[in-house]
């Protein structure tokens, strides 16, 4: 049986994933690993041909939720990254070490933002590229 904080957290981003104009999800998988581990991966391909890909490990600690692993990937039509958040243990010399923001210039420090801020941000990236030829 998973753990009652987790359920709540993958029901909210269901919930809110589902909610989404514009957009088609083309992967949604939950997998549960044991009561207290789950993994998610999910893909949202926006009218614009954008590409929102999120993925996280989360475990419940204490009543707790706690991200292991994640990566927020977005890139644009072309296929050309447009940012990506992660944490994988490199870049040790920027603020919020292992947290940070990939961009199409360089690599800049950062606190893990939710999914909803990342799909938020999508959004709004989106509003300022130019429009579909």
């Amino acid at each position: 049986m998973l753990h009652k904080e987790l359920e709540i957290y993958l029901r909210a981003i269901d919930v809110s994933i589902r909610r989404l104009e514009d957009v088609y999800v083309e992967r949604y998988e939950e997998e549960v690993l044991t009561p207290t581990r789950i993994t998610l991966r999910i893909r949202v391909r926006f009218k614009t041909g954008a590409l929102l890909e999120l993925n996280e490990a989360v475990i419940c600690v204490q009543g707790q939720t706690q991200h292991l692993s994640y990566r927020y990937h977005f890139q644009d039509r072309q296929n050309c990254l447009i940012f990506r958040y992660d944490n994988t243990p490199h870049f040790q010399a920027l603020e919020g070490f292992p947290h940070h923001k990939h961009l199409p210039d360089g690599v800049i420090g950062c606190v893990r933002p939710d999914i909803m801020q990342v799909v938020s941000e999508a959004h709004e990236t989106l509003k300022k590229l130019p429009p579909l030829e």
